[in-house]
């Protein structure tokens, strides 16, 4: 076996770690927070075994009385081999779209069906949906709702996970409200299955957030809640669900009349010190397996856009109300101050993960498997994030897109269309080197297992790949959705040959060690013996 066929293959078996469950961090910028008026969302996908793959779902008109096909999702909780839904891809589907053609794997099996409607709008997805034509934007995070960890597929049970559900709301809705008001029936009409879900849903002007949970047994339906993030502010969630208060006649939050009945019929009514029904704690949204996996990450998100609010890391316990829903931030954000948050690993703190105890030689950020301590925004188990921005400066909705971690992958923006050929068609258990999957992941492995040496040089890259996006963006801005298409695609094009060049250059640079400043690593003493 060659040097090359080793370094896949090892490159292979660290990419298809275990998943996590409980993973991703989410954002919203609102349009009166942004510097140019815009809003954007955000998205990390932390899963190490979730597909790298994405697509674009065509506008496509619809016989009159078809139904169309409700699939489940490996993401949610595990694959459904009964099902043939499997993590990677994430959907076999030709029906759907072409982009979902996979020739040789069996196609996923629908659980259930819903009525058609005459025309939907294109969107851009992967294991969860991004964003379509018209703006609507979508942010995922999965949470933990003690009452009811877990709901398994079976038959004449819910047939909606909050991924397929965003995916029908892409493709029926223009704006958030709408979304909102349409997702919340769907859960009323047709229930829900997997974890409890949390959803930024955000058009050019406004922001929501959408929480969900499966219903307690004999329940019709599932349970949701939505609450409009005030215009200039900045909204974060972490995988812990984040409406407190129920509120009864506030045109602000949705939700369905009967959920206060449901919740005190199932038992899993809770009130707060002002006698409201509180959504977090009647499901018991815990944290996933220690005290700061979740709320730290609220804590250095607002930490960061508004320090001098002051908020103090330390919280009494999961149930404390310790942050609010949102803050404004001290001063106007875009799209790179998202990007910069998605690459923090509490650095300049004393929460620093670069300086723990598993940081090893080279003072790594990432911690590898189930990670079931204090974590971060930054996480190893990055499969891919995003920035969405819609209204503002530029004419059409955009993506920024990073693969794997964005620490050492750059944003590259794209628009609702067919992606470059580099974004689509990818698959784990196949390497192609013409895919930004397979550039990226070999310029993180090296990265990841020399990180203070190589650190400075990958970020170099990345602000001088984001600097000519942003150029790029600013000189196009007015462009209608061809034009700026082909110039994107050309830009996305060119940043995946950069990529292959950065890991060929690091490769040489540091090969057998050379380029290490040894002076520049830690004393390890003088050994008292040799054996």
């Amino acid at each position: 076996m060659n040097t090359v066929k080793i370094f896949l293959y090892g490159l292979a078996a660290f990419i298809l770690l275990s998943t996590n469950t409980y993973a991703c961090t989410v954002t919203l910028v609102t349009k009166g927070a942004s510097k140019d008026g815009s809003v954007l969302v955000s998205h990390s996908n932390d899963a190490f075994g979730s597909s790298p793959n994405f697509a674009f779902v065509s506008a496509k008109n619809h016989k009159k009385g078809s139904m169309r096909p409700v699939y489940p999702s490996a993401a949610a909780l595990d694959p459904l081999p009964e099902y043939n839904c499997f993590d990677d891809p994430y959907l076999v589907a030709p029906e759907r779209d072409k982009a979902f053609d996979f020739p040789g794997k069996p196609h996923t099996k629908p659980i259930g069906f819903i009525p058609e409607v005459e025309h939907t709008y294109a969107y851009i997805d992967g294991d969860y949906p991004l964003l379509n034509e018209h703006g609507l934007m979508l942010g995922e995070c999965t949470d933990l709702s003690e009452r009811k960890p877990e709901t398994e597929v079976k038959k004449g049970g819910g047939i909606f996970y909050s991924s397929e559900l965003g995916r029908v709301a892409l493709e029926r809705c223009k704006t958030a409200r709408e979304a909102v008001r349409l997702m919340g029936e769907l859960v009323d009409t047709y229930g829900l299955w997997g974890t409890a879900e949390a959803l930024f849903v955000a058009d050019r002007n406004e922001g929501w957030l959408f929480e969900m949970q499966p219903g307690p047994e004999g329940q019709k339906g599932g349970l949701w809640i939505a609450e409009k993030i005030p215009d200039g502010e900045f909204s974060i969630a972490a995988n812990q669900l984040r409406i407190r208060a129920i509120r009864e006649g506030d045109p602000t939050q949705l939700y369905n009349p009967l959920l206060p009945k449901k919740l005190i019929d199932a038992g899993w009514a809770v009130y707060d010190e002002k006698g409201r029904l509180d959504w977090v704690l009647s499901l018991q949204g815990k944290e996933y397996n220690h005290p700061y996996y979740s709320k730290r990450r609220v804590w250095r998100g607002f930490s960061l856009v508004a320090p001098s609010k002051n908020f103090q890391a330390g919280v009494e316990d999961w149930n404390a109300d310790d942050f609010p829903l949102s803050v404004r931030p001290d001063k106007k954000l875009d799209a790179r101050d998202i990007m910069s948050l998605h690459r923090d690993y509490y650095q300049g703190t004393t929460f620093d993960k670069s300086k723990s105890s598993l940081s090893g030689l080279f003072g790594s950020p990432f911690h590898y498997g189930k990670e079931k301590a204090e974590r971060a925004i930054l996480s190893a188990k990055i499969s891919h994030s995003y920035v969405a921005e819609a209204g503002g400066r530029i004419s059409v909705p955009i993506v920024w897109l990073s693969m794997n971690t964005p620490a050492e992958n750059p944003y590259v923006p794209l628009t609702v269309a067919p992606l470059p050929s580099p974004y689509t068609k990818v698959l784990r258990d196949t390497y192609d080197p013409s895919k930004m999957f397979w550039a990226s992941s070999q310029v993180m492995a090296l990265a990841h297992g020399f990180y203070s040496v190589m650190a400075p040089l990958v970020r170099e890259a990345l602000q001088e790949s984001e600097e000519r996006s942003l150029r790029l963006l600013d000189a196009s801005s007015k462009l209608g959705i061809k034009e700026l298409t082909d110039v994107l695609h050309e830009n996305a094009m060119k940043t995946v040959e950069d990529w292959k060049n950065l890991y060929v250059r690091l490769l040489m640079k540091f090969d057998c060690g050379g380029g290490v400043e040894y002076a520049n690593m830690p004393d390890p003493g003088t050994p008292s013996s040799y054996h």
